[in-house]
């Protein structure tokens, strides 16, 4: 959970000040380290919850703090977007039927989640990236209204001093540039915590890398983003780069990304971590909350080491160092974050049992992996899972490997063997990796959506088919069947969809542009060549300055050889927006005695609607 009480570092004093807390912070690190002050046992795991609010059409909806408020549970807190809510579960302790323990804390504070928003006439939803979001979602006017996130929204852009360039390449492309990190809501993830012996840390911590792309690979779900196929697991795409400091033009002080893998195996003791951390990432935050921890220490107090918590909620590592105090003793744990949330809550806990499984059944061929695994292709392995998903060809052990047959075969018996090893119930074992090797040998979450998304496709618009998809998700995410046994699906099988539309469910987004400048001719030539009866006109700045019809080129009879575009075409538009009721446009096209409508926000044309569409 982030700290919500903070300011952003201006003045020379405060940065010195928190300079120097995050100094002493590390310095008392390392003397609780050296006392053996750090708690070794028991072991603990818990988890952070995300989730999506959306409407009854499932579309984002931006009342996550009434719905807060409606639920009025301390396990629960914001998120930077409106539409996004986080659960932070109760720590546990690592033994027994712990797994199914946490599965029924978070059912049971999901269903209070359920209930807060129905009070609010939303649902929640669990997914990696929410289907339905759009553009506008990540507007200012959407972030949520704590002063934690416009902070941090100020310190990234003051830092980066220009906007974000967003470029992610999968099947379809996206590419746009932005204002502020809002991009960051678009992803929703199940975060999860286990804590780690002191002494094993930095050799526990390299082993959770070498893990990271297998394990991201089967655990998969979110390939979708505005209505584009991009990577198997787009939100680790999105973060990095919605969270970058860097300007576009290379940097050579700050080379790696707030949100990153890392450019090495670690080395030397956790505190050798953070300090890497702070040397690489100026401090964006401070409060004014910070204790002297060596002081603390001193009185024999336990420090939180505040400044240096801070500063840790700001380096956005896949795999994250964390320090926390829980009944007066500090312990040391690792994060997991590129797990993306859903699609079904049994789906979330079988992901975490697969990789503390594998986190404690890390065997002795795998001791000291940074001797025996070259990080680059462990960082390969990585992102090549998060574009492909159960598709990827692993660089495991020096050797290729299908991601189904390194999990089935190596990683699956060594899960099994770690659980074993603290004695968790074997009911609990089987119920939840049999979660992981059906999904290994049928499709992950991933794979699902893209089939039912290409399926839809045939007989809906892209717009509609995310509704379907979306309303499907929030159907089955509490049922009996995990994603590895949904199958295509019939969007009429009562998935209660709000049936009110409006223009972007019905309009053409797959549409040709002309210039107002290119030659009428060959204009002409296009619309007969694919039987278009009216194209969109655009200027040089892609400004919607007209529209040709067929009337316009019957008008003219013959083309004279010097003739442009705008020559013939009509500028007395009428027009109307994606958010309109669809009846509102079927009502335009009557009145005005016409058969298309462009589709416009502000100047920029977004598609057409004709008489066809309806």
């Amino acid at each position: 959970m982030g700290h919500l009480d903070v300011k952003q570092l201006k003045s020379p004093k405060d940065k010195a000040l928190y300079i120097r807390h995050l100094i002493r912070d590390l310095e008392a690190l390392d003397i609780m380290l050296r006392k053996g002050l750090i708690e070794k046992e028991p072991i603990r795991i818990g988890a952070e919850q995300e989730f999506c609010v959306t409407n009854n059409k499932f579309f984002p909806n931006n009342n996550n703090l009434q719905i807060l408020e409606a639920i009025d549970d301390d396990h629960f807190t914001t998120e930077i977007g409106k539409y996004n809510l986080e659960i932070n579960s109760d720590p546990l302790l690592l033994k027994e039927d712990c797994f199914s323990s946490l599965q029924q804390q978070l059912q049971a504070l999901l269903v209070k989640a359920k209930k807060g928003a129905k009070s609010q006439n939303s649902k929640v939803i669990l997914t990696g990236i929410l289907p339905t979001l759009r553009l506008k979602h990540i507007a200012d006017e959407y972030m949520t209204d704590r002063p934690r996130y416009h902070v941090l929204n100020n310190s990234l852009k003051l830092s980066r001093r220009e906007h974000f360039h967003i470029h992610i390449k999968g099947v379809d492309e996206l590419n746009l540039i932005h204002d502020n990190v809002m991009l960051e809501a678009c992803n929703t993830s199940f975060q999860m915590h286990l804590q780690i012996h002191p002494d094993e840390f930095v050799d526990k911590y390299n082993w959770a890398q070498a893990i990271a792309g297998p394990v991201l690979g089967v655990c998969a779900n979110s390939p979708i983003l505005f209505g584009r196929e991009l990577w198997a697991e787009t939100r680790i795409a999105l973060f990095t780069q919605s969270i970058d400091t860097r300007r576009n033009s290379f940097i050579h002080n700050e080379k790696q990304s707030r949100v990153s893998f890392g450019a090495d195996w670690e080395k030397g003791s956790v505190t050798d971590i953070f300090r890497d951390h702070i040397s690489r990432f100026r401090s964006l935050l401070t409060s004014d909350e910070h204790d002297d921890s060596l002081e603390k220490l001193e009185k024999g107090e336990i420090p939180k080491l505040k400044a240096l918590q801070l500063h840790n909620g700001t380096v956005y590592k896949w795999n994250r160092v964390c320090y926390g105090v829980g009944g007066g003793k500090p312990h040391l744990r690792i994060e997991c974050r590129y797990i993306p949330a859903g699609p079904t809550l049994t789906d979330e806990i079988a992901n975490m049992v697969f990789w503390v499984g594998l986190m404690l059944g890390q065997s002795e061929t795998y001791s000291k992996v940074h001797e025996k695994m070259n990080f680059k292709d462990v960082k390969n392995n990585f992102f090549k899972a998060a574009r492909n998903g159960m598709e990827t060809q692993f660089k495991w052990n020096n050797k290729l490997i299908s991601a189904q047959a390194l999990i089935l075969n190596e990683l699956l018996p060594m899960a099994i063997k770690g659980l074993e090893k603290v004695n968790i119930a074997s009911e609990d074992i089987s119920k939840y990796l049999s979660v992981i090797e059906a999904r290994a040998k049928t499709h992950n979450g991933s794979q699902w959506l893209v089939d039912n998304y290409r399926n839809l496709q045939k007989t809906k618009t892209n717009f509609e088919a995310l509704q379907n998809i979306t309303a499907y998700i929030y159907k089955h995410q509490f049922g009996d069947k995990t994603v590895a046994e949904w199958e295509i699906f019939n969007p009429d099988d009562n998935l209660k969809i709000d049936e009110s539309r409006i223009v972007k469910h019905n309009m053409n987004t797959n549409i040709l542009l002309v210039d107002q400048n290119d030659s009428l001719e060959l204009v002409s030539s296009i619309m007969q060549w694919k039987n278009i009866h009216h194209l969109p006109v655009i200027n040089k700045k892609k400004e919607l300055t007209g529209l040709l019809t067929w009337t316009d080129l019957i008008k003219q009879g013959d083309k004279d050889l010097d003739m442009r575009v705008k020559d013939v075409m009509t500028t007395n538009l009428i027009t109307i927006t994606q958010e309109a009721p669809l009846n509102k446009a079927k009502d335009l096209m009557q009145k005005h005695k016409i058969n298309c409508l462009p589709v416009v926000r502000n100047k920029e044309l977004l598609g057409i609607i004709t008489s066809r569409d309806f």
